[in-house]
């Protein structure tokens, strides 16, 4: 019932894909237990150094012989405008004194250290043999494709419209992730404005169904068996999903943020630039409605996410969500707190008393 051209490609059982989340959620055990499970485990690289990475891979490799695969965010230029930057600091202010933080100076990234980390990354993958690699943000270079290639390393790009997923094909990736509007997190988007790429993803499977050939992995809002099926019946080969897993036991997010996705309901997201530069759904709390006026006056993506680390971090420490980017879809009122196994195992009974039903 399961296997199609996808699961055979990734050497997998079933087509669940746990979305690759950045910033600490991907803990080794959410991804070897996914992984273990019959589904796809991915690391979520985004944020780490080459020698973090590594070490994760190698440990991984100590807890399944699985398959996995490691997600890259493909750096693209910024503006370091100063005086954005000056303002941002100005008006983050008053929260951190809220948090009783003292003023600090943040090292802002720059685009030439993360393109050296980038390619560093994709060195570590081919030298630790891992199998899969996605990319999010948009499309790596075809240098870098063919390399990966070269070292039989399967490639997933993300994409948020049928544009942006006939490109992700002409590029020569395996697959493509299609992101609807209700995913939480990042929107991987990488052309035009964000806002025009938020098209619901019952709307975008079909859409892209009919102009590519490679296989489609939905995600957004998934969080049970009916999700899988719907999407399938769409012309999906795979499911990929964020929120459901983030609030399993193996995962690395805080406690704050699982127990505020439980608590959730499904009008209390908000998409919002203020955390990191970047559009991203979460949860709406103090912070995004503090900063709601202020949309489009922070600094571009790094630059933003670093200026609130500080913020975000002593949110959590003093237990409070208030001021914590909670990133979430839109399906929170389907989340539970189960093993990734039961999580997955689960999905699979649903979506075959489904299957039983519809036949």
């Amino acid at each position: 019932m399961w296997e199609n051209g996808l699961t055979r490609l990734l050497g997998v059982q079933y087509p669940i894909i746990q979305a690759p989340m950045a910033g600490g959620v991907t803990t080794s055990q959410l991804v070897a237990a996914v992984s273990n499970a019959g589904g796809l485990g991915m690391i979520g690289a985004g944020y780490m150094t080459p020698s973090q990475l590594r070490e994760q891979i190698q440990e991984l490799k100590s807890l399944t012989d699985k398959p996995f695969g490691v997600n890259l965010f493909v750096p693209n230029p910024y503006n370091a405008d100063q005086e954005r930057i000056a303002k941002a600091k100005n008006f983050l202010q008053p929260i951190l004194q809220e948090l009783h933080v003292s003023k600090v100076e943040p090292k802002l990234p720059s685009f030439e250290q993360d393109v050296k980390t980038f390619y560093e990354h994709i060195d570590v993958i081919i030298e630790e043999k891992v199998s899969i690699c996605s990319f999010t943000f948009g499309l790596p270079d075809s240098k870098i494709l063919r390399k990966l290639k070269e070292n039989s390393v399967i490639v997933i790009g993300t994409a948020g419209t049928v544009a942006e997923a006939i490109l992700n094909e002409k590029a020569g990736v395996d697959a493509v992730v299609i992101q609807g509007a209700e995913a939480g997190g990042h929107r991987g988007s990488f052309l035009g404005e964000d806002k025009q790429s938020l098209i619901g993803l019952i709307s975008l499977i079909p859409q892209t169904a009919d102009q590519i050939k490679i296989p489609i992995i939905a995600a957004g809002g998934i969080m049970d068996g009916r999700g899988l099926m719907a999407a399938k019946c769409l012309g999906a080969q795979a499911v990929q999903m964020g929120t459901a897993f983030l609030v399993c036991e193996e995962s690395g997010a805080h406690q704050l943020h699982k127990e505020a996705i439980i608590g959730a309901k499904e009008d209390q997201t908000v998409l919002t630039k203020t955390f990191s530069g970047k559009l991203a759904r979460g949860l709406k709390n103090r912070f995004t409605e503090k900063m709601s006026n202020r949309e489009d006056e922070v600094p571009d993506y790094p630059l933003q996410n670093e200026l609130t680390k500080t913020i975000r971090k002593a949110s959590a420490e003093k237990g409070t969500s208030e001021y914590m980017s909670l990133w979430a879809g839109q399906s929170t009122r389907l989340a539970q707190c189960l093993t990734a196994r039961q999580l997955i195992e689960k999905i699979i009974q649903e979506a075959k008393e489904l299957s039983s039903i519809c036949t």
